[in-house]
Order: structure tokens, then sequence, then C-alpha cells
């Protein structure tokens, strides 16, 4: 069983910055394939960026190319998505999510995530 927890997330002006962060359990979280996605209140899920676990080769949605970073750290076990330039639309919940496929691969679609973590909020005023 694999545990995922966000944090990170909170209130800030367009414009502004945040830095969420993805804490997993598991000894083997180097060989796991994650994302974040995004769900904005009454709208269907969404892909934000994903980073594989072998060469971290990373790919971003198009409204968040240029803004926002994906990284990791295999040592603490951590993922995180840097935030900037944030947009009023860029409000929503954020999970992150992580997929047990051996082939280092980048996934869009959330169906191929086993794991998910509970969400953290993010909200930004214009």
């Amino acid at each position: 069983q694999v545990q995922l927890v966000e944090s990170g997330g909170g209130l800030v002006q367009a414009g502004g910055s945040l830095r969420l962060s993805c804490a997993a359990s598991g000894r083997t979280f180097s060989s796991y394939n994650m994302g974040w996605f995004r769900q904005a209140p009454g709208k269907e899920r969404e892909f934000v960026a994903a980073i594989n676990w072998r060469d971290s080769n990373t790919y971003y949605a198009d409204s968040v190319k240029g803004r926002f970073t994906i990284s990791r750290d295999n040592v603490e076990n951590t993922m995180s998505l840097q935030m900037n330039s944030l947009e009023p639309e860029d409000t929503a919940v954020y999970y992150c999510a992580s997929s047990h496929d051996r082939r280092p691969r980048i996934y869009y679609s959330g169906d191929e995530y086993e794991y998910w973590g509970q969400g953290t909020q993010v909200a930004v005023s214009s």
C-alpha cells in the first residue's frame, strides 16, 4: 500500500507563487512514475504535469507550461510542483498520483495511476 500526502496549498494573489509537495510512503518511490492533477469546482479532473522515474523526464499541460515546474527527490521520497505566475484559473484542488508501471513513462490519463493523495486546495484571487 502506498500513501501520498500533499501539502503546500493556500490562498495567493494572482501573479504569486506556491510550492506543493507530495510525500510518498514505500521503499520503491524511485521506481514510481508520478503526476499532478487538479480539479476545479464543477469541472472534471485535469492533468497538470508528470515526471517519470528513470530520467525525470517531464511533461506539462499547455495551460501551465512555462509557469509550473515538477520535480522529485528520490532520497526524500517527495515530489514537488513549483507554481509561478499563478492565475485565478489555477484555482483547484491539486492531487498527486503514482503509477507503478515498471516502465519509465509519462502518463496524462488519471486511469494510469494507482494511488492518489487526498488533495490540497489552491485558491488564486484576482
